[in-house]
């Protein structure tokens, strides 16, 4: 066989393992055996894909799940090669690729994304670096700092709660505020914040050089607040619960 026609015979056979149903098998290859390689190959791509949204792939029925799975596999043009990978790759299918249908649920993709922040932060190699932050200081006269382990986020939809018994077809009136964070036994876990609080966030990570108090004190601002004691109590006391999560590691010196 020429290289050309080498080269030919494997795009025929690669395309007949990632679309079977579109895409006939190599002439001279026994199906029994060809099949084994179909089934393995999918088999372990739509295994990880389960294990990595267990909470969608409960709300989908066997044949749509398939269905979906199928067409990422057969549509799908990978960036990495790395098994652990493939999660962000399905992540990245359906909010790039896949056309909405009538069976999803309209909190299809927030909820794809929750669920691929928990393994995320879970594989993640992110170290926490202690020797440039006091976790003994003021927070409110220096600047808090998030661990790199903690991810703030805003879904529209409340995702943490959501499964086949809970699928709103609307988004409530409030959006959900959440911090997923792996804490200091490397369990992956959730808190829900208020929306000052996920503002403080945001003004932390935003501005390096802001203090706690700074931050509070453009808040009061923001919310008109008539009390700006109550807001700096209010505050600080949020921080310090932060830091007793590992999601505040302290204060930069």
């Amino acid at each position: 066989m020429t290289e050309p026609d080498f080269k030919k015979y494997q795009y025929e056979f690669t395309a007949h393992l990632r679309d079977p149903e579109h895409n006939p098998a190599p002439e001279g290859i026994e199906d029994r055996r060809i099949g084994i390689y179909r089934d393995l190959l999918y088999n372990n791509v739509e295994g990880f894909i389960a294990n990595g949204f267990p909470v969608l792939r409960s709300i989908y029925n066997d044949t749509d799940w398939h269905n979906m799975v199928r067409d990422f596999f057969a549509h799908h043009q990978c960036t990495s090669p790395y098994f652990l990978e493939i999660s962000e790759e399905f992540l990245d299918y359906l909010q790039s690729e896949r056309e909405p249908q009538p069976h999803d649920p309209p909190s299809l993709l927030e909820l794809a994304h929750y669920e691929w922040v928990e393994l995320a932060l879970t594989v993640s190699d992110q170290a926490v670096d202690m020797n440039s932050i006091d976790p003994n200081a003021d927070m409110l006269s220096g600047h808090p700092v998030l661990s790199p382990l903690a991810w703030p986020l805003a879904y529209q939809y409340p995702v943490h709660q959501m499964g086949p018994e809970y699928l709103p077809e609307t988004p409530p009136a409030q959006p959900s505020y959440l911090v997923v964070y792996r804490n200091r036994n490397d369990e992956v876990e959730f808190l829900e914040i208020n929306p000052v609080t996920a503002r403080l966030i945001n003004l932390l990570q935003q501005n390096p050089e802001m203090t706690g108090e700074l931050a509070l004190d453009q808040i009061v601002r923001e919310m008109n607040h008539p009390n700006r004691e109550l807001v700096m109590q209010g505050g600080l006391a949020a921080l310090q619960e932060l830091q007793s999560y590992g999601i505040v590691l302290g204060v930069a010196k």
